[in-house]
């Protein structure tokens, strides 16, 4: 009897899909395996019948990797286009980059390009004594499926090294240990389903889902309309970021600047961008040409009579956006859109000498802005629900997840997210060592500490927009020198090498000791210090010092409507500002600590340090009524059942 091989996929009524290998015997990855994969993946994330994804192997083994029989034919013939393209296609796009959950069910084995696909699964579920490893460097090639990149990540380099290097396989026992497996057998996996981390991230799968119901524009009928060529004014890095977003679209791209200097430094930045994509796996070689192929650069706005959006990018000064808006406005036809990338300033005023208020709105990328997923829309009370819409299923062609937010100083992101690295300086103005407050903030969670995110911005947008903070929040900022101070002494953080930290082409950034004489400096200009010593604070003070002043932030933004609920400001917290998904965002969060404990803290604070820690008003209520921030998502609850009660039946089945 001929072995049965192939790739199947079965979905049941409860929306769980098993996609399950099949190739004797031990479901080695063969071409004819690999596309069945990219089928299946891209069927079941397609389908809107299917909710989540188990994937499993057949006859009690996941997967003994991919077919040497290939490399075989390869060195027989010569020809290496027999070799199947997955990392890309199946292992980034379709499976890692999945938005329904997916979750791997490994019995038996899970080696080589086996262990890779598990790894690109969202969670690693495993029966006892299933033996996983990356044995390919005994065949004389190291892994071709990203295992080089995720394994470190879930075990630590030192222990995936020592995997690969060795060829060295373990059990799933002391995978679960490492944190290579989520769960051993069912009842682990049904508790890591209930657990607080899998309940915040359920809230933030459903809060991103909530983002695309506006209310009077996604629900009056409206269609949205084709972009087909939109124009990019600014060529730095937002411009450039921007525009590489929207090729990898096939949109067609006019990128203006104002001399040819800048113009061919705008269209560099722009390639290497896609560059640096093909180079991490991310994208292949003639897509990037294809994209590439998209962009024109221009000095005038010659090619604007046709755009169907402009996209302004310049840097932030009122003046100059006040005229191009002028300008576009008599070049652009009539139905485009004039968007502007500004972070900071009241669109109103950007628009204010044009008669098209009707058609102003703000899209504001996040850095980098072709690999950052958040798109906040910002309306003004002009803005119409055409082009509110329009820039939504923009920013889903684009990839990005779209929140729609009012207009004021700051936005919902950048103003919820202003009191962070003030009360960072606050804390080091008060003697707390300027690296340990970094380090407590990565071991919460956030990918970079407030100085090193600083660093990583440059110095001078801090300046450039201080006043406009202080004039618009002035009466609970934090006025502190340091930042002065540093551009002063020579240091704009990573764009000339040195700020906080020193960074070297090919190197971590690594802490700059010499740049304590400047911190001294400023201690010694805010005279805060009590009695002149430093303060002594815990780890978990420190954490409430400079992320509670962001809830009470969060809370006024709230309070003013900006955003249409408060879940929107969790997914933007995470996608603009990388706070951990983990965690919820930044509200979901704030709630599991008790908005009445965040109260109290910010109480006592302010009477210590000042009005920078005054409580809000609407922290003040909601605390004092016992009621949460984030008014529940209805589905959130009935989903995590629903996971326990189906995703949890599928992998038992599929291991037992």
């Amino acid at each position: 009897m001929a072995k049965k091989i192939g790739v199947t996929m079965e979905v049941g009524n409860d929306g769980v899909a098993v996609i399950t290998i099949s190739n004797p015997p031990v479901n080695s990855l063969a071409s004819q395996i690999i596309s069945g994969l990219k089928e299946k993946f891209q069927e079941a994330n397609q389908r809107s019948d299917v909710k989540a994804i188990v994937l499993t192997g057949n006859g009690g083994r996941f997967s003994g990797g991919f077919d040497i029989n290939v490399f075989q034919q390869v060195h027989k013939t010569g020809d290496i286009s027999l070799m199947p393209e997955v990392s890309v296609d199946l292992v980034c796009n379709l499976m890692e980059d999945s938005r329904k959950p997916l979750v791997a069910a490994v019995e038996g084995l899970a080696l080589g390009g086996g262990l890779e696909l598990a790894m690109a699964c969202h969670a690693r579920v495993a029966a006892p004594k299933a033996q996983l490893g990356l044995p390919e460097l005994t065949l004389g090639i190291i892994p071709g499926f990203g295992g080089t990149q995720r394994l470190p990540r879930l075990v630590g380099l030192e222990k995936g090294a020592n995997m690969i290097l060795l060829s060295k396989s373990i059990s799933s026992e002391e995978g679960y240990k490492l944190g290579l497996i989520d769960a051993l057998e069912a009842e682990s996996f049904k508790q890591l389903v209930l657990s607080d981390t899998a309940k915040a991230l359920v809230h933030v799968f459903f809060a991103q889902r909530a983002t695309s119901k506006v209310p009077k524009v996604t629900d009056v009928g409206l269609k949205p309309r084709p972009m087909k060529k939109v124009a990019v004014i600014g060529g730095g890095l937002m411009g450039s970021g921007i525009a590489t977003a929207l090729l990898l679209s096939n949109i067609r791209v006019l990128l203006k600047e104002i001399n040819s200097e800048y113009l061919l430094k705008g269209i560099k930045s722009v390639e290497a961008n896609l560059k640096g994509l093909v180079s991490r796996g991310k994208l292949t070689q003639d897509k990037a040409g294809k994209a590439f192929s998209l962009l024109k650069g221009v000095l005038d706005y010659t090619e604007f009579k046709d755009v169907d959006m402009v996209i302004e990018a310049v840097i932030e000064n009122i003046q100059l956006k006040q005229k191009i808006f002028k300008e576009i406005e008599e070049v652009c036809p009539p139905h485009c859109i004039l968007a502007s990338n500004t972070s900071t300033i009241d669109l109103n005023v950007i628009g204010e000498k044009t008669n098209s208020k009707d058609r102003i709105v703000g899209a504001h990328f996040f850095s980098p802005a072709h690999l950052m997923t958040l798109l906040e829309i910002v309306r003004t009370e002009n803005t119409s629900a055409q082009v509110i819409l329009d820039l939504m299923a923009l920013g889903k062609a684009i990839k990005k997840v779209p929140v729609v937010v009012g207009n004021c100083i700051g936005f919902a992101v950048n103003r919820t997210f202003f009191p962070y690295s003030q009360a960072a300086h606050m804390l080091v103005n008060l003697g707390v060592d300027l690296f340990r407050v970094d380090s407590v903030i990565t071991s919460f969670g956030l990918p970079l500490g407030p100085f090193q995110l600083g660093d990583l911005a440059g110095h001078g947008i801090g300046i450039a927009v201080k006043d406009i903070y202080a004039k618009a929040y002035g009466d609970r900022m934090f006025s502190s020198p340091l930042t002065e101070l540093l551009l002063k002494s020579g240091r704009n953080g990573k764009i000339n090498g040195r700020g906080y930290y020193i960074y070297e082409k090919g190197s971590k950034p690594k802490p700059d000791s010499s740049v304590l004489s400047v911190v001294e400096e400023s201690r010694k200009l805010t005279n805060i210090m009590p009695g002149g010593k430093p303060i002594s604070v815990t780890d978990k003070e420190i954490v409430e010092m400079i992320l509670f002043p962001v809830v009470n932030e969060a809370c006024r933004v709230l309070d003013e409507g900006v955003v249409i609920r408060a879940s929107d400001l969790d997914v933007a917290s995470v996608l603009g500002m990388s706070f951990p998904s983990y965690r919820g965002g930044l509200l979901f969060w704030a709630d599991t600590v008790g908005p009445k404990y965040i109260y109290e803290r910010l109480k006592r604070l302010s009477e210590t340090y000042g009005g920078f820690f005054k409580p809000s008003r609407y922290l003040e209520e909601r605390a004092t009524k016992g009621m949460l921030l984030v008014k529940s998502l209805n589905f959130s609850f009935q989903f995590v059942m629903w996971q326990e009660n189906t995703v949890f039946n599928h992998v038992y089945r599929q291991i037992y």
